[in-house]
């Protein structure tokens, strides 16, 4: 269970959630995690859980939003961690409802927090992922519904970052980095107030995936993700891949 001993791997949003799952899954497998997101009281709690199963972890407060903060971020790591070896792009704010009631303050901060902060982070840590490289991005199977009604800013969103990481994982593969997206399907703090908040349509949307629940952030995640980012998957590139339980057609 060793299989990541000796790589520094950046975790965005990983205070909660589904970061929080990928960071623990990681460490797992031997990592050292650099813990990063908005609000420090989460990050040392997360840095606490990996650190009584034995791991290394720092936290880093950082607002993916703003420029000075990612550089911040990637000089905190390089100081104390040494290098960079996986990079995970998962912090974001995502604008949901109809068109017209998204605003452009909530449709660019979107962008700014996804797209543009995905974009930002992997240039800055490129120098460092060079030849031995993986970095996994966050999208969504929101852009895959046949009913795209109150998804199209969202979806619109996190398809950008698809189209990034293919164009990441084209130019970059012959320096040795390994760039794909993942689109889950997880209990994060985000997906649970949905679903307490739109009880009809989260009953109809779970009863449209085939295994009848959503993952486990951890178990279902995170560890597909670690896994990702072993000698195992060395050959796994450009690739948009669903854990959603069987729900989208990623095509």
């Amino acid at each position: 269970m060793n299989e990541l001993k000796g790589k520094v791997a950046i975790v965005t949003g990983a205070g909660q959630g589904v970061g929080q799952g990928i960071a623990f899954a990681l460490s797992d497998l031997g990592a050292s995690i650099v813990v990063a997101g908005r609000t420090f009281s989460k990050l040392e709690t997360s840095v606490a859980e990996i650190e009584s199963r034995g791991g290394r972890a720092i936290a880093v407060a950082c607002d993916v939003n703003d420029l000075d903060s990612l550089e911040n971020l990637v000089a905190q790591t390089i100081e104390h961690l040494g290098g960079i070896q996986i990079l995970v792009n998962n912090a974001q704010e995502v604008p949901l409802g109809t068109l017209m009631e998204v605003s452009d303050e909530a449709f660019t901060s979107g962008f700014t927090s996804g797209p543009l902060a995905t974009h930002r982070l992997m240039k800055l840590c490129y120098p460092y992922l060079k030849g031995d490289g993986c970095i996994i991005n966050l999208g969504s199977t929101a852009a895959r519904r046949w009913d795209m009604r109150g998804y199209g800013a969202y979806g619109g969103i996190k398809e950008a970052i698809r189209c990034l990481t293919r164009a990441a994982a084209c130019e970059w593969g012959k320096d040795g980095i390994r760039t794909n997206v993942i689109l889950p399907h997880a209990t994060s703090p985000a997906l649970g107030w949905w679903i307490e908040n739109n009880p009809e349509e989260s009953a109809e949307f779970i009863s449209t995936i085939p295994m009848q629940r959503v993952g486990d952030c951890e178990q279902d995640i995170g560890r597909f993700v670690a896994r990702l980012c072993t000698e195992d998957s060395a050959y796994v590139n450009g690739q948009s891949i669903a854990l959603d339980g069987g729900q989208g057609l990623i095509g």
